[in-house]
């Protein structure tokens, strides 16, 4: 009797563990997902600023430099790939750094635009503008969405007894996006 009932716990112990440790592989997916999301929103940017290269290279006089920055930031932040299974603080902040490279020359891009109006009333270039503005409100919120995805896988796998669980089978916190160091000061426009 004391066997089958030994039996019947381990049995059942097995049954929560197999539920807890499937929801685990649900969460950490989810993860995942959403930081596919995350690069998806990044890809959309990055494929919006050869259209707005072209378009402001239209004004003969436009400075170079400025075009030359925003390209090979572009290639920079293209190139950072970070796997989703090895996402850490390290990576995110890498590719991070490397989007923050390409949203500083961006925003020096649209400083200088401001000596042009001729380019500022441009069409295209005012439809460009609008899009790569969305652009910038998908991104912030699909890195939302992953911080809350993170948010709670972290905390489903540190509750016990999942904590238990996830120990066994190597389930590893997952790091958040983070503001930049000084995002809290406004940035300084100079024209």
């Amino acid at each position: 009797m004391k066997r089958l009932f030994y039996l019947l716990a381990v049995v059942g112990a097995m049954s929560l563990q197999s539920c807890q440790y499937n929801s685990m592989i649900e969460k950490q997916e989810a993860v995942t997902a959403q930081w596919a999301q995350v690069e998806n929103a990044y890809q959309r940017r990055a494929d919006l600023i050869p259209n707005l290269v072209s378009t402001v290279k239209g004004y003969a006089d436009f400075e170079q430099e400025t075009l030359t920055a925003v390209v090979e930031a572009r290639a920079k932040a293209t190139s950072i790939n970070v796997d989703p299974s090895k996402l850490d603080a390290n990576s995110i902040q890498q590719f991070q750094q490397a989007q923050d490279g390409l949203s500083s020359a961006l925003a020096r891009l649209m400083v200088v635009v401001e000596k042009y109006p001729d380019l500022k009333a441009n069409q295209n270039f005012l439809e460009l503008q609008s899009q790569l503005e969305g652009t910038e409100n998908r991104i912030s919120v699909e890195r939302k969405k992953f911080n809350e995805a993170a948010q709670d896988y972290n905390t489903y796998i540190r509750k016990f007894p999942n904590n238990l669980i996830a120990g066994m089978f190597d389930f590893e916190k997952k790091d958040y996006f983070e503001a930049k160091e000084g995002a809290e000061e406004a940035p300084k426009v100079e024209f």
